[in-house]
């Protein structure tokens, strides 16, 4: 029985023939204009960071009512392969994976067996434990990173336009959050004159007291009507400089205004945990992140209409730049690409022309294209 020859039949089926090619070649042609482009492939990262504070607790006391009981609720996880735990005093940290083999799909639910079942047993851990807290989001790469500048504005006036940016970079298609660098935490600085205290006989421990159950949030209780229940809140929440200079302190029988004893001002948190500068000013770094799967380029493209709405709208003082743009090196690398493709097609038709005749080299040359479609 004679065998089905190719080359014979595409030359007697020559419609249906190039009815194929040119299926090929569109199908080519749509794959690579929707073809997804980053400058890193996604990739999944099998670790989760479970975390715990307890200030005043030793490294021992970490392990023993709070690593112990959360590291029992981790092994039962499914894919569970091991837990690495550190205890200092004060905080626990643990790195746990899950075994390589796991199927991606199946990540996220792992990460989510975990919250749900070190969250059953929140309630078990000693009183004034904090967290836990969880961290999976290791794969997140920030595509496009910003820095807003505004050398006549205060930290939380620059805060509170990065958050006017976030909201809108938002809004961008792909874009899947918005994270901050740099951003200071603003706090309310008590200075305490130490020779005034002596002067009253007050313990600094009576101040610090004071200032705890004056913010301090408790229940108190509800007022039920006929036809409903009026929940009641004591309203002492300390909510400027000026409410905290009214702050009694009790001490020998004697009662005293704070601010008699303290200076008071507002200032960005002391030392700080991450600063940003950008020639040689205070800035807030904006990290865009995009969706997986997406398009780099088309982000670039909707950013730079995005930025360019914003940059209309910043207040005068307000500066805004993008110092890493990994739209541009990809475009600049699929560029390259294309030159080099092109390139290479030229060789191979000058070559196959001077071998093998024009008819012969036209079929290798556009041989080349066509694979790459089937591709």
């Amino acid at each position: 029985m004679k065998g089905l020859n190719l080359s014979e039949w595409a030359v007697t089926h020559r419609p249906l023939t190039l009815f194929l090619i040119i299926l090929v070649s569109l199908a080519g042609i749509w794959s690579y204009l929707h073809l997804g482009r980053a400058e890193d492939p996604d990739f999944t990262v099998k670790q989760m960071i479970v975390g715990a504070a307890w200030p005043g607790a030793t490294a021992d006391e970490m392990q023993r009512l709070v690593a112990d009981p959360i590291e029992k609720k981790l092994q039962e996880v499914p894919y569970f392969d091991k837990v690495r735990t550190y205890s200092r005093p004060g905080g626990v940290i643990m790195k746990l994976d899950i075994l390589e083999s796991t199927p991606t799909a199946e990540v996220r639910e792992c990460w989510y067996q975990v919250r749900k079942r070190v969250g059953d047993i929140r309630a078990n851990l000693p009183a004034g434990v904090q967290g836990p807290f969880f961290n999976d989001e290791f794969g997140d790469v920030d595509s496009v990173l910003y820095l807003l500048t505004g050398p006549d504005y205060t930290m939380r006036q620059l805060k509170d336009e990065a958050e006017t940016i976030r909201q809108a970079l938002l809004r961008v298609p792909s874009v899947t959050k918005v994270r901050f660098y740099g951003e200071q935490t603003e706090c309310i600085f008590v200075e305490i004159n130490n020779a005034k205290l002596a002067t009253l006989g007050i313990a600094p421990q009576a101040v610090f007291d004071s200032i705890a159950k004056q913010n301090e949030v408790t229940p108190a209780g509800a007022l039920e009507t006929a036809a409903d229940a009026v929940h009641l809140r004591v309203d002492g929440a300390l909510k400027g400089v000026e409410a905290l200079a009214e702050v009694p302190v009790a001490s020998g029988g004697k009662v005293f205004r704070l601010g008699d004893i303290a200076s008071f001002h507002r200032g960005p948190q002391d030392p700080p945990t991450f600063v940003a500068r950008h020639e040689g000013q205070p800035a807030i770094a904006l990290g865009v992140v995009m969706a997986k799967g997406g398009n780099i380029l088309e982000l670039g493209r909707d950013l730079d209409a995005a930025m360019a709405n914003i940059r209309a709208d910043l207040p005068l003082g307000f500066e805004i730049s993008r110092v890493a743009d990994q739209p541009q090196v990809v475009e600049e690398s699929v560029d390259e690409f294309l030159r080099s493709f092109v390139e290479a097609l030229v060789i191979v038709l000058a070559v196959s022309f001077l071998s093998l005749g024009w008819r012969t080299g036209i079929v290798v040359a556009l041989a080349v294209p066509l694979v790459l479609a089937m591709v």
